[in-house]
């Protein structure tokens, strides 16, 4: 564990435009520039930051998001985790536009365990899982039986009518300039739309013999 540790990106990204658009909302959105959504992680932004990092941002109804992590150090160590989300039935309004991003210097030479979901929309589901294990005794590797460990499911939203608008536009981005520098597990699922579902596992076991 004292070896410095390589950069690990685990990324899900999803642009899409409305998949479904249900009666209007009365919350004055239609009255809000067109209901503008945007979820952004900008300047400087976590830069030099260590650790164990977590962020959600989300921007629209009914968005589910989770960081999950399970960690054991012990001579016969192990961990699991679990997530599942799950809705049904819900219908929310689709923002015209809809967008994400890691801008500008954030999270440059950052390092550690860093979990980040970005959400613009409505009726997503975002997920991050990870477990890791440091044990002095069991076996070396780590098979199916092993990774299984780590699950996640997310529920679709339902009864939504379909609905867009040729003027609708949908963006996710990470710029040059964000990251650099940046050495560890870094996730990241940013998704700009509705009725989306996305997760990152990732399970790390480190056992001597």
């Amino acid at each position: 564990m004292s070896a410095r540790l390589r950069l690990v990106l685990l990324a899900t990204l999803a642009c899409a435009f409305p998949a479904a658009a249900g009666d209007p909302a009365d919350d004055g959105y239609d009255a809000l520039l067109g209901y503008l959504a945007s979820t952004d992680i900008a300047d400087n932004a976590l830069a030099g930051a260590s650790g164990a990092i977590a962020v959600n941002q989300a921007a629209g109804d009914l968005n589910m998001q989770a960081n999950v992590r399970a960690l054991a150090s012990g001579e016969h160590a192990d961990a699991a985790a679990t997530a599942r989300q799950l809705r049904s039935n819900d219908r929310f309004d689709t923002p015209l536009q809809a967008s994400v991003g890691i801008r500008g210097q954030a999270l440059s030479g950052a390092s550690g365990l860093v979990s980040i979901n970005q959400a613009s929309g409505s009726g997503n589901a975002e997920v991050n899982l990870v477990t890791a294990v440091l044990a002095s005794k069991g076996i070396r590797e780590t098979g199916d039986e092993g990774l299984s460990f780590v699950s996640a499911s997310a529920g679709e939203q339902t009864s939504m009518d379909p609905g867009a608008s040729a003027n609708a536009s949908r963006s996710v981005a990470v710029e040059a300039t964000a990251l650099q520098g940046f050495n560890g597990v870094l996730q990241l699922n940013q998704v700009a739309g509705s009725g989306n579902a996305t997760s990152n596992q990732l399970a790390l076991d480190f056992r001597g013999r």
